[in-house]
């Protein structure tokens, strides 16, 4: 089967790959999510536990961010040359970011657990909370493989218009995981090592799931072939330049995650570093569904861009942007109103909720704002426009939130500054992404269907 998606509705088509992949991710997230749940509510230490794990968060974004390296650079890449109906060259992405996972499977989880212990006192763990680290993160990283397997060929089942077996990769796994954390956990009284066993095996059947699609399905368009298995270094070099972006976004969130809680254990304590952890559960499934959209379109996008229907492309970008403006006032209203209700379903410890209920309404004070990056940032991406989403990837992050979060408490904002720091960021990317966008971009959209329209006249 062959997708075509120069014809019919865009918004329909967006919707189409989109609503499967937000739920897959969704789903995804419910791997790391489910186990901070059980493990806040494990009786008499859990918010010791939820904290320890929090602790655990920017190594397991490290992780993932080089499944995005290779998996969100060579999907957009394989979908701009089925557009040239290049499946030669698609099958030859697909193969090198095989390879390339299988080496960055092995040697990231090894360097990061050679370095776990001083690694993690760096990020804010205390003597009280890195056992807990500890326990979670060596078990983690020992069974790595198969989940930057998993989130790197993912993907590409998802670029050929095959979101519905996409959303059964990831949701085949979170389902084991939902019913063998609390065996391992409360059942074989394992605490938070039963939870990354449980992680672990859940994610090995994801992957076992998506080789069998990539390499002996007879469904998909593209597939892993042994000719194709060897490093092409120009092709790599592709794959990277395009995916530069999701990983830089990525390996900076792992940064993030780490210079928050560092900042958070020297201005506030253990508490505040539990606040940060519950709150980055929040905000997981909250951007996975403006990233859903993203990645939707991204497909339906590149595939018209490389077909040379640059009206369709504009008309993709703003359809995205519309359904991600939406989307993000509306998840706003929810968190602003209910966020006890959200900080509960993690731990309902009283003392707890008094310091999380303001300061998260802080943080996520201007939520809908990101969503105008994400919709260029993906359409960057989709347009194999690498540098300009690199520069945004790291200019909100690294050029203002992490400067931010280490200048307001110094300021003497306290923790209020270092929770702060995330809506201000927020806003000034997200303008001047979405004004730079629209200056060239889209101004170069609309300059190359006019000289279709004359050339054809």
């Amino acid at each position: 089967m062959k997708p075509d998606f120069s014809n019919g509705s865009v918004p329909k088509l967006i919707l189409k790959l989109a609503i499967p992949i937000i739920i897959a991710q969704v789903v995804n997230t419910l791997y790391s999510i489910v186990d901070r749940i059980y493990i806040g509510h494990m009786p008499g230490v859990g918010q010791l536990a939820l904290t320890g794990i929090g602790l655990c968060l920017p190594i397991v974004s490290a992780v993932a961010a080089f499944s995005a390296l290779i998996g969100y650079g060579g999907a957009p890449l394989s979908s701009i040359l089925c557009g040239h109906r290049d499946i030669d060259g698609a099958e030859r992405v697909l193969g090198n970011c095989f390879t390339a996972l299988v080496v960055l499977g092995i040697l990231v989880p090894a360097i990061c657990y050679g370095f776990r212990r001083p690694v993690l006192y760096l990020f804010g763990a205390s003597d009280a909370t890195y056992a807990y680290a500890e326990q979670y993160i060596r078990i983690y990283l020992l069974g790595s493989l198969p989940v930057m397997l998993t989130l790197g060929l993912n993907p590409f089942i998802n670029a050929q218009g095959f979101t519905n077996i996409g959303m059964v990769t990831v949701a085949v796994g979170a389902v084991c995981n939902l019913v063998l954390d609390p065996v391992f956990i409360f059942g074989l009284d394992m605490g938070i090592t039963g939870a990354a066993v449980a992680t672990v095996l859940s994610q090995s059947v994801s992957c076992l799931w998506v080789l069998w699609f990539v390499f002996g399905s007879k469904k998909n368009q593209i597939r892993v072939r042994r000719a194709y298995l060897k490093p092409h270094w120009p092709t790599m070099g592709r794959i990277c330049s395009l995916g530069v972006s999701n990983f830089i976004m990525q390996i900076t969130e792992s940064a993030l995650t780490a210079v928050f809680s560092a900042n958070l254990a020297k201005f506030g304590g253990d508490l505040y570093v539990t606040t940060m952890t519950v709150g980055a559960s929040i905000g997981q499934v909250v951007t996975m569904v403006v990233g859903g959209l993203g990645q939707g379109a991204q497909p339906v996008t590149g595939y018209n861009y490389g077909a040379g229907n640059y009206a369709r492309v504009r008309e993709c970008y703003r359809t995205l942007t519309k359904f991600c403006l939406i989307y993000g006032v509306l998840i706003w209203l929810v968190l602003q109103i209910a966020m006890p209700q959200f900080i509960a379903i993690f731990n309902d410890d009283p003392e707890l909720m008094e310091t999380a209920v303001p300061m998260l309404r802080i943080y996520f004070l201007l939520q809908f704002a990101f969503t105008l990056q994400n919709a260029s940032q993906n359409t960057f991406v989709a347009l194999g426009e690498a540098k300009k989403a690199t520069f945004f990837a790291l200019f909100r992050k690294v050029f203002l939130l992490i400067p931010l979060i280490f200048l307001l408490p110094r300021l003497g904002f306290g923790v209020t500054g270092i929770f702060a720091a995330e809506p201000i960021a927020d806003t000034i990317s997200a303008v001047t992404c979405f004004t730079v966008f629209l200056r060239t971009t889209y101004r170069e959209l609309n300059q190359k269907e006019l000289a279709q329209s004359q050339q054809k006249n």
